[in-house]
């Protein structure tokens, strides 16, 4: 959900206030508010928070819908944003896992709140898209 403006011109002088805003805080958030909104992202960062570390093919079971292709994609993105590591185990075959930094915890923690929001208002969002597709039927 975005910001409205009026609220986003608040942090932005708050921000401001106590220190030069640095452009590249800016990049930053635009580069991670990208990363999260990709479904993907957000999933895996769940299955890791909650599992721990795991292999490949067991995120990828916990990890419905998502071909093997999109999880490497998002795995390695992942791994350039030091959201996870991806330890090599020098064994035949490879034993590859996945865990979650410190990084990907906090980020996981601080998206906890859209958890909270959709819990606290999913029937009112219910109610509202209903509302919608009647209309939309009727119009």
């Amino acid at each position: 959900m975005p910001i409205d403006a009026a609220r986003h011109a608040e942090v932005q002088r708050t921000l401001s206030a106590q220190a030069p805003l640095d452009p590249r805080v800016e990049t930053l958030v635009n580069d991670v508010i990208g990363r999260v909104a990709d479904k993907w992202t957000m999933i895996v960062l769940d299955v890791l928070a909650e599992h721990g570390e795991l292999r490949f093919t067991q995120l990828a079971r916990h990890v419905t819908g998502i071909s093997q292709k999109m999880l490497t994609q998002t795995l390695r993105e992942m791994e350039r944003e030091g959201l996870v590591v991806r330890t090599v185990h020098p064994v035949v075959p490879p034993k590859v896992e996945y865990r979650l930094t410190d990084l990907g915890l906090g980020l996981g923690a601080a998206f906890c709140g859209v958890w909270i929001w959709a819990q606290q208002n999913l029937e009112t969002i219910e109610q509202a898209r209903a509302a919608f597709d009647q209309r939309a039927k009727a119009g």
